[in-house]
C-alpha cells in the first residue's frame, strides 16, 4: 500500500522530483568546490590516487551496465533493462560519493609531461566529459524517475524512451571519456597534484 502510494506520487510529480534531485546534486558538487565543508576528511595524495582508481572502476562498470541495458531494451527484455539501468544509477551515486570525498578532502590532479597535441586532446575529452556529466544529470534523473514510477505498459505513453535514449547516449559517452582521461592522466602521462583550496565557511 505504501509503495503504491509513493509510486503514484512519484508519477504525478516526476518533473518536480527530477528538478529537486538535480538541484541537490548540483549544490553538493558546487558546494564541494567552493566552500570548505567540514564533512570531508583530510586525504593524502596516495589516498587521492586510490580514490581515482576506484572512480575509474566504478565508471567502467557503470558504462558496461548502461550498454547492457541499452542492448536488453532493444531486445525487449524489460526486466533486465530495468535492473541494468538502476544498477548503473547506483554506481553513479557511489561515484558521486567517492568523487566528492576525493575533491573535498584531497584535491585535483592536472596532466603534466604530455606533448602539446596529447595535452589538447586530453583537455578536449575532459571538457566534453564534464559538460556531458553536467547536462546529463536532469535527463538521466527524469528517465529514471519515469522508469521507476510507471509500469512497462504505462511507459509507452511517456517520454521515457526518447529521454532514455538521450540520457543513455550522453551518459555512456561521458563515462567512456572519463575512463580514457583517467588512463591518460594516471597511466600514460604524469600529473601534478593540487591540494584542495576552497573558500572557508
Amino acid at each position: 500500500m505504501a509503495i503504491a502510494t509513493a509510486r503514484r506520487r512519484l508519477r504525478e510529480h516526476a518533473l518536480g522530483v527530477t528538478l529537486l534531485l538535480t538541484v541537490v546534486g548540483y549544490a553538493l558538487v558546487i558546494g564541494t568546490f567552493l566552500v570548505d565543508l567540514p564533512i570531508y576528511p583530510d586525504l593524502t595524495e596516495a589516498q587521492v590516487n586510490l580514490l581515482s582508481h576506484a572512480i575509474a572502476v566504478i565508471n567502467a562498470a557503470a558504462t558496461l551496465l548502461l550498454v547492457a541495458g541499452w542492448y536488453w531494451i532493444r531486445r525487449g527484455e524489460v526486466d533486465k533493462h530495468r535492473l541494468a539501468m538502476v544498477g548503473a544509477f547506483v554506481l553513479i551515486l557511489a561515484f558521486l560519493v567517492v568523487y566528492l570525498l576525493r575533491v573535498g578532502g584531497g584535491g585535483e590532479k592536472y596532466i603534466a609531461g604530455a606533448p602539446d597535441l596529447a595535452r589538447y586532446a586530453y583537455l578536449g575529452m575532459l571538457a566534453v566529459h564534464i559538460l556531458l556529466s553536467v547536462v546529463a544529470v536532469p535527463v538521466v534523473l527524469y528517465a529514471l524517475v519515469l522508469g521507476l514510477s510507471h509500469t512497462p505498459a504505462e511507459l509507452r505513453n511517456t517520454a521515457h524512451a526518447q529521454v532514455g535514449r538521450i540520457a543513455a547516449g550522453s551518459w555512456i559517452l561521458s563515462l567512456f571519456l572519463g575512463v580514457v582521461t583517467y588512463v591518460l592522466l594516471n597511466h600514460v602521462y604524469g600529473y601534478e597534484f593540487h591540494p584542495v583550496t576552497v573558500l572557508p565557511v
